[in-house]
């Protein structure tokens, strides 16, 4: 599983023209699922999620986490985080995990992250989105269940 973190002033997600979700202050997190991903493997990267110090403190010293800030949550699904690009210019996706396991464990994420965090926004699973977001930092962390 992989989370790309990116630390937001605000951001949002549109499925034909219309926001399906939208963020202050908080996390924009793209969410890839392989085949080999579980709930336990979930579990551990929602954790490491929610916990993630990269505000920073009154000393400047990024040491808050979005429970400290009140920050909020947009979790937008991404398959393509799985993209293999070692053969040729065309990357491929058989690392990526099929649409039924993917969107039941990007579902589990959402649930999850609601109970630990207040306002968690989601883009639409396997639709064709648009996000927009303000990088504050910019500040960009990429978690990696494989390194975990």
């Amino acid at each position: 599983m992989r989370f790309v973190i990116q630390r937001v002033s605000h951001a949002n997600v549109t499925v034909d023209n219309n926001i399906t979700g939208e963020i202050n202050k908080g996390f924009l997190v793209l969410v890839g699922v392989s085949n080999e991903d579980s709930k336990e493997i979930a579990d551990k990267m929602i954790k490491k999620l929610v916990n993630m110090r990269i505000f920073e403190d009154a000393n400047g010293k990024t040491n808050l986490s979005l429970a400290d800030v009140n920050g909020e949550l947009l979790l937008v699904s991404q398959f393509t985080l799985y993209a293999d690009c070692k053969k040729g210019n065309r990357p491929s996706f058989i690392n990526a995990g099929g649409p039924e396991l993917a969107n039941a464990l990007y579902e589990y994420i959402i649930d999850e992250c609601r109970k630990s965090v207040e306002v968690v926004e989601t883009g639409i699973f396997g639709a064709d989105m648009k996000v927009e977001l303000l990088n504050d930092g910019p500040f960009t962390i990429i978690l990696d269940s494989n390194e975990l």
